[in-house]
């Protein structure tokens, strides 16, 4: 049991991570999109990150990826006999 607790733990860290980088991009305006910024400062800075609102929309979208996935593994439909008869490979 313990395995397959840390195991989905992993498999969740990594999803989670990769949501992240999916959602950076969305809704950043550099300063010289804004037409603002300080001297000195590289004008493809953003003006707003908000990294408080990307971290919990990676949230709520890593774990609906999750709960998905999840319940395919326990559907049968992403068994190791399965995905290798989709990719041609003997088991």
């Amino acid at each position: 049991m313990a395995y397959q607790i840390s195991t989905s733990l992993a498999i969740y860290f990594v999803l989670w991570w990769v949501v992240l980088f999916l959602t950076l991009p969305f809704g950043v305006r550099s300063q010289q999109e804004e037409g603002v910024g300080a001297p000195g400062t590289d004008p493809g800075a953003p003006v707003l990150a908000r990294m408080g609102r990307k971290l919990l929309w990676t949230t709520l979208l890593s774990a609906v990826i999750f709960a998905i996935g999840m319940w395919a593994y326990y559907a049968g439909y992403l068994s190791i006999e399965r995905l290798s008869k989709l990719m041609g490979m003997p088991f």
